[in-house]
């Protein structure tokens, strides 16, 4: 018997009524105050609404001079100069292996513990070299916040409690140390999920909470920069909005420098950005200019995902 091809599946066709207005994205007009987009036509980048206001006032905390970064005979940052704010937060983006985590890591001298790793210009705090500070006296000053959650195998109380005592000449008692330990909670949003049983193994406790348990235990040091490296990539949307809206609340305490893949986080919760190619700084801007109307043809192209 001759087989005989059943004819195609009936094709459904959607009518658009205007399909250039079903792609086109207007992203938001800086200063408009109300978080709506409006970019430039053609500049591709879909905007989610901005979760920070202008900011209240700038304080200039570090200064990046000039600064390149080498592994060996590989140059990973190049010639970049750019400032971090407290009051501010800056948002470090760019394709994998662009220099942005390198850049982070220098901050606090932590990129200097690979020993092919040289730097070269300068780095800052309060018009301070860092490279003149005790390196711990420095990452007390300049506290990091990585990818991965890493609280200490011991209890949300000591989690604190061990930063506050490694601070002191004396090792304090627990009554003594509860005020810090509350406080630093508190900052990071923690306390009236955790007050109740602060003997709680941190490491049981879920996974956004133990990344502002990490938040915690960085600002009980009393930092002036917190440095945050993809702090919301192995968290869900709900854990990250609590930590983005976080993030935005402690700027008026702490300079905040976040390096993140997510260009919607970055627009939703930066007040400046840097994107950064090759080890390149491309560009650096407000995040409302830089997303809106990027004046580097390389920055439109990544905003608007032709690469990345």
């Amino acid at each position: 018997m001759e087989f005989v091809k059943p004819p195609p599946p009936p094709i459904r066709r959607l009518q658009l009524q205007d399909p250039e207005a079903a792609t086109q994205v207007l992203p938001p007009v800086e200063g408009n105050g109300n978080g709506v987009a409006a970019a430039p036509a053609g500049s591709g980048f879909i905007t989610a609404r901005r979760a920070v206001s202008a900011p209240q006032f700038s304080i200039r905390r570090m200064e990046v001079d000039d600064v390149s970064i080498a592994y060996g005979d590989k140059r990973a940052v190049k010639n970049v100069s750019l400032p971090i704010r407290q009051g501010e937060v800056l948002s470090l983006i760019g394709p994998s292996g662009c220099g942005k985590t390198t850049l982070l890591r220098s901050l606090n001298r932590l990129t200097e513990l690979t020993s092919s790793a040289s730097l070269e210009g300068s780095i800052r705090l309060d018009d301070v070299d860092i490279r003149l500070i005790e390196p711990t006296l420095l990452r007390r000053r300049v506290t990091m916040v990585f990818q991965q959650p890493n609280p200490f195998p011991m209890s949300v109380f000591d989690n604190i409690a061990y930063v506050l005592r490694e601070q002191g000449s004396r090792r304090a008692r627990k009554k003594e140390l509860e005020p810090a330990v509350h406080s630093a909670l508190q900052r990071a949003g923690l306390f009236e999920e955790v007050k109740d049983n602060l003997k709680h193994p941190a490491l049981k406790l879920s996974g956004g909470q133990q990344q502002r348990l990490c938040i915690a235990r960085a600002l009980a040091a009393e930092p002036e920069v917190l440095l945050l490296d993809e702090p919301c990539s192995a968290l869900d949307p709900q854990s990250t909005q609590v930590i983005e809206d976080l993030i935005v609340k402690l700027r008026d305490d702490v300079a905040v420098v976040i390096v993140t893949h997510n260009l919607q986080q970055a627009y939703r919760i930066a007040d400046h950005v840097a994107f950064m190619y090759l080890g390149d700084l491309v560009e650096y801007n407000s995040a409302t200019a830089l997303f809106g109307s990027p004046r580097e043809q390389r920055t439109a192209e990544y905003v608007s995902g032709a690469f990345g």
